[in-house]
């Protein structure tokens, strides 16, 4: 990601962001569970938004993702959805880190002396 890829990152929308991760989120295998009732709005509105929480169920947990502005609706997952939602944050992280120590690397003209390196040596 170039200096200029970094600044359009940082400028997207928190809105886009969760659009984002909602995205990878049904990649993952959640499910999108609107509040288009009276009563599942209510619930919605008390859970903690963009948030995960766990809830047992039975003999197994489920992951719940809460998001009243963009989508009014939770994402229900089960363990093997959350690990492949962490799964692709990690890669993705990891991706992001690389595409970034690439770029910092990438120009080999820039002269660092007119700058004053101060690198001590």
């Amino acid at each position: 990601m170039t200096v200029a890829g970094l600044s359009l990152a940082g400028c997207e929308s928190v809105r886009d962001q969760i659009a984002d991760r909602e995205n990878s989120l049904a990649a993952a295998g959640f499910v999108a569970r609107p509040a288009n009732t009276p009563q599942r709005q209510e619930m919605l509105q008390k859970l903690p938004p963009n948030r995960f929480l766990q809830k047992p169920f039975g003999d197994h947990v489920l992951y719940i993702y809460s998001d009243p502005k963009v989508c009014n609706c939770l994402y229900v997952g089960n363990q093997a959805a959350y690990g492949r939602y962490q799964s692709y944050v990690q890669a993705q992280n990891l991706a992001d880190q690389q595409q970034m120590t690439a770029d910092m690397y990438e120009d080999a003209s820039w002269n660092w002396g007119m700058w004053g390196w101060g690198g001590g040596g």
